[in-house]
């Protein structure tokens, strides 16, 4: 039961930590954001007088999201039963910032002069959930407010709406984001969470995201991820600041874990306050050091646990020319079957370790998969079906050290993983992906070289589901669409790293963009030199972006950079890859 207390104490505190909202043509202002009950006797500004209940009601929306004495600002704005009896949920919405008032109009409006409803229109970008999570859902968003004037003439809101409402500058304005981390099901490799916590008081903030992480993963990663935090993890007392300058973090409930498992729990832990602390910090069990000999930590003091989702410097990444497979490094035909001709190559994947090829290959009318060592011949794989994706690497080991595991997706609805079997063959399983086709056909599909996640391309959209796995199956669950509305004629995607994402699109305005997994905002790429449409793309941690466009390959590393033509672009039928 531990954990669902620390989620109630954690949706409370997510819940006063708003933020404050701002006019349609001014500049995001940050607000003090205190606990509940924090400051006994604040200084709230009151209404101004004689305003008109238009003017109520945007401002009352946009006090809502200042959580100083449990949103005391916004109870100004209502009458007093409503001020004493509002309880706002845990669950907020975020709207775009330029949003409307209007007076209702229609039957069924009320008869009295004396009160007038007040309708509030916007879009709905999201929501951030009770696990502090944003989740992405671009809809109309419309909220009725009855105003009524008292007594004294000043015109207040009666019926303040179940969950506060934010506009989106507000939000990012005032919460920080944070990647809590966890870690992959079968393997040390580390994986983001990525969480939102108010932003003030400072003194609080590492302790909210120490709870966050005891909390343990949100709703979309549960089942994708673990947790060597035990559920008797707690914290005794508070996270503070020591006074020789460390951030202790003073846990209980993990003494009788194994060595190894506490380095685990330390990385967590440090590796989750890095976004919010540059001081060392102190991790303790039961009062005593939590790893024996190592009280305090920095960053720089935690081992690498992305070795295995991340491509190493000798692998400079391969392209699929004319049917061909060459490096990108130097342009040349690599060795074997599938850079000398002899498989008509359609698209192909290398492994994170670079020992291994998968290959769609042309053949008599349909596609299949071919499976095998780096620049040997490969295996076909029957898979039954005319058209595969390009396929992807899920970062696992055999007992030989390779990898494992292969999907694709068969006719744009089946989605395969094919694994190697234990005399060295490969043997297809289905993947649940019914919530998935629900949206529509898979075009794309790419896993995420820590292998929790899956990124798509579904009907010109970008996709991101969790991959679940039970002794008994594979599921993609929860799949979100990013940027709904705003991203479409979506081609290719890729993994720039484990928290966001490159796309490519058919749009002139918007050849390539970068958005971030939980698709809060989106960033246009210089489109500069390009020739639209670009067609391919590929990315992984520290490798810079190389797109392919009706001209060859371009390269960039970062949004605001002017695309460099690639020194082997070979043509202009080109599809890059890097290892994943």
């Amino acid at each position: 039961m531990r954990r669902a207390g620390l989620l109630a104490v954690l949706a409370s505190v997510v819940l006063v930590g708003g933020c404050a909202t701002v006019p349609e043509e001014s500049q995001p202002v940050a607000v003090q954001q205190q606990e509940l009950g924090q400051i006994a006797n604040p200084d709230v500004q009151q209404p101004q007088r004689d305003i008109d209940p238009l003017t109520v009601a945007r401002d009352f929306v946009e006090a809502s999201a200042q959580p100083v004495s449990n949103n005391a600002a916004a109870r100004t704005y209502l009458d007093d039963a409503a001020a004493k009896a509002w309880q706002p949920g845990k669950v907020m919405n975020v709207i775009d910032d330029q949003f409307n008032t209007v007076y209702a109009v229609g039957a069924a409006l009320p008869v009295n002069p004396t009160e007038v409803v007040v309708v509030v229109r916007g879009t709905n970008i999201g929501t951030l959930g009770a696990d502090s999570s944003f989740i992405p859902s671009r809809t109309p968003y419309e909220l009725r407010l009855l105003v009524r004037k008292q007594a004294d003439g000043q015109w207040r809101v009666t019926n303040p709406p179940a969950n506060i409402v934010m506009p989106s500058s507000a939000f990012t304005a005032n919460y920080v984001r944070v990647p809590v981390y966890f870690f992959a099901q079968d393997s040390n490799t580390i994986v983001p969470d990525l969480r939102y916590v108010a932003g003030k008081p400072q003194t609080g903030l590492a302790g909210r995201v120490v709870s966050l992480l005891l909390s343990g993963p949100s709703d979309q990663l549960v089942g994708a991820v673990r947790s060597p935090l035990p559920e008797a993890a707690n914290i005794e007392g508070n996270v503070t600041t020591t006074p020789d300058g460390a951030l202790m973090v003073p846990l209980t409930g993990v003494g009788d874990q194994t060595p190894d498992v506490k380095k685990l729990i330390a990385a967590q832990i440090v590796l989750s306050l890095q976004a919010v602390t540059t001081n060392r910090v102190r991790l303790l069990s039961d009062g005593n050091a939590l790893v024996d000999g190592h009280e305090d930590w920095l960053p720089s003091d935690v081992p690498s646990y992305t070795s295995l989702a991340s491509p190493g410097a000798d692998q400079p990444g391969l392209m699929v020319v004319n049917g061909r497979v060459r490096s990108l490094a130097d342009g040349s035909a690599i060795q074997g079957p599938a850079g000398q001709g002899t498989y008509q190559v359609a698209s192909a994947a290398q492994s994170i370790d670079g020992r291994q090829l998968a290959i769609v290959e042309n053949a008599n009318g349909h596609q299949q998969l071919r499976i095998g060592a780096f620049g040997a011949a490969a295996q076909p794989v029957n898979l039954f079906g005319g058209t595969l994706t390009r396929p992807t690497w899920r970062p696992t080991a055999t007992a030989d050290g390779t990898a494992g595991e292969v999907w694709t997706v068969v006719d744009g609805s089946s989605v395969v993983r094919v694994l190697r079997t234990s005399d060295g063959g490969w043997t297809g399983q289905a993947v649940n992906a019914e919530e998935v086709l629900t949206v529509g056909q898979i075009s794309v599909l790419r896993l995420s070289r820590d292998g929790a996640r899956a990124a798509m391309v579904v009907n010109g959209q970008v996709l991101v589901a969790s991959v679940v796995r039970t002794q008994d199956a594979v599921t993609l669950r929860s799949p979100r669409i990013l940027q709904s509305g705003t991203l479409s004629g979506v081609v290719d995607v890729d993994w720039l790293s484990q928290d966001s994402l490159v796309a490519a699109t058919t749009l002139p305005s918007q050849p390539v963009v970068k958005v971030p997994i939980d698709g809060l905002r989106m960033d246009t790429f210089n489109s500069s030199n390009l020739t639209p449409p670009v067609s391919a793309i590929t990315a992984a941690p520290g490798r810079p972006i190389v797109v392919a466009d009706a001209g060859g390959l371009w390269t960039a590393s970062d949004v605001g950079e002017v695309w460099r033509p690639h020194p082997h672009s070979l043509g202009t039928r080109v599809s890059p890859f890097y290892p994943g």
